[in-house]
């Protein structure tokens, strides 16, 4: 059925005028009709010429009279061309302002979607109401075995080309492409794959992205249909728009994945060494031992052996665990990073893996905070029976990974770490003891008290040792 109504067509005013106009300039006397044979102007009459008034290869109307009248025919079909293109325009521009309002709407909808197959269901229900077909699904490429594998699919797609990779199949050569392709008979297509379902025509969209890309749209029916460049861009456009949002999902899971690894890393490794290996870029850090100037910080608690056999065990730990709790925080608070538990021992080191402006003032602040914490505890027996000596120098030791291929420690060796625990051993409950490199470099920065020249197990010559008086 023609888009144009010859009867209204002739009827308007502006084509009334152009008539009368020609049929005065040849002097003639015409009738027209209307294709079923309506009289429209004139008067009817036979044995008459008649020429069709044609748009778009359809006949919409006749013009009867002598060859003159021929004329007239003309100009109605160039009337009715002209009013054909101006409802191809308008109707392509409302086609425009639909498919953005539609494109739009989803747009919002994905934006508020973070799960792939969630996304990949919004993104199969648009495509249904759009094109025809019997069977769609979204495929996403597996980055490990660079198959291409379902990720959602509606009608008899579940099953199909789970073997599919890039450059393999229709599919497989439009995601090595990324160029969208209508193939209206698959069957003659030498690239294609068959699968369970017995498809004649197919529509394939690249989900692409900036990276490339992350899988592909089909969109298929059983029997033919003559898929059109409408259909073919309406699928590409839905394939943006889900390839942004997929890849946005994805992101997103993996960033929750790195959290929950960071965190579970967290507990068995100092976070700042986590932080370190997971934001350096390639030759920003090396965990290879090296030699590198810190502060090693040892703290003790006094007589723990004696104050375990006062309590049940798992008492015991219970407290232990809040008193490293504790001590952790007031550690990671001032950039130290926690070496290890010896039993109730904790060792902490300022200055690794990250490099502090001060290691050894750093160091002392932790060394009262914890001691402060200690006193302030809400445990009155951990405040009462957990007092700690700790003991703390700087200088240059060896620090990386060090250990066999099986296990590493990121840990710190040389003569200070030794020193360190030896002033650890000699502070009584509550004292924090210094070597004279620590004191020579924060004496302006606190108060100390002179313990004096001391002698310690592994040293063949006695050292300067300073209280930190606090």
């Amino acid at each position: 059925m023609s888009q144009i109504n010859f009867k209204r067509l002739v009827s308007q005013k502006e084509s009334l005028y152009l008539i009368h106009s020609l049929v005065s300039v040849i002097d003639t006397q015409v009738n027209i009709q209307t294709a079923d044979g309506q009289l429209l102007m004139g008067e009817a009459s036979y044995g008459q010429s008649r020429y069709p008034v044609e748009v778009d290869g359809e006949v919409v109307g006749w013009v009867f009279g002598p060859p003159k009248a021929a004329a007239i025919a003309s100009l109605l079909t160039y009337l009715a061309t002209q009013e054909l293109e101006k409802k191809t325009l308008a109707k392509e521009v409302l086609d425009k302002y639909r498919e953005i309002n539609l494109f739009y709407a989803l747009s919002e909808k994905l934006n508020a979607c973070l799960d792939v197959e969630e996304i990949a269901t919004l993104i199969i229900l648009e495509a249904k109401k759009l094109i025809h077909a019997n069977n769609i699904s979204v495929m996403l490429l597996d980055l490990e075995s660079q198959k291409l594998e379902v990720a959602v699919a509606d009608g008899k797609e579940c099953e199909i080309k789970a073997h599919l990779m890039p450059g393999i199949g229709i599919g497989g050569c439009v995601l090595l492409n990324g160029k969208a392709e209508i193939v209206n008979n698959v069957w003659n297509d030498p690239r294609f794959v068959p699968g369970e379902n017995a498809i004649t025509s197919l529509i394939c969209a690249p989900l692409k992205t900036q990276n490339g890309c992350i899988g592909l749209i089909n969109i298929s029916s059983e029997e033919a249909v003559n898929y059109k460049a409408q259909d073919l861009k309406l699928a590409t456009s839905l394939a943006l728009i889900a390839a942004t949002a997929i890849e946005n999902a994805m992101l997103h899971k993996n960033k929750l994945k790195e959290e929950r690894i960071k965190s579970q890393l967290e507990r068995y490794i100092p976070p700042q060494l986590v932080n370190a290996i997971i934001t350096a870029k390639e030759g920003d850090i090396s965990l290879a031992p090296a030699k590198k100037n810190i502060a090693i910080l040892f703290s003790d608690i006094r007589n723990f052996t004696t104050k375990c056999e006062e309590l049940p065990p798992e008492m015991i730990v219970g407290y232990l665990n809040e008193y490293f709790t504790q001590m952790v925080d007031v550690i990671f608070s001032h950039e130290g990073t926690v070496n290890k538990f010896v039993g109730d021992m904790i060792v902490a080191m300022f200055g690794a893996p990250a490099k502090l402006v001060n290691n050894e003032k750093q160091a002392i602040e932790a060394a009262i905070g914890m001691q402060l914490r200690l006193r302030n505890m809400s445990i009155n027996w951990i405040k009462e029976n957990f007092l700690t000596g700790i003991g703390i120098t700087s200088g240059e030791v060896v620090i990386g990974n060090i250990g066999s291929p099986q296990h590493l420690d990121y840990t710190a060796i040389g003569d200070e770490v030794n020193l360190a625990s030896r002033l650890q051993g000699l502070a009584q409950g509550g004292q924090i003891l210094v070597s004279a490199n620590v004191y020579e470099v924060t004496r302006d920065s606190f108060t100390y008290r002179e313990v004096g020249n001391v002698t310690v197990k592994g040293k063949r010559k006695s050292v300067d040792v300073f209280e930190v008086i606090y």
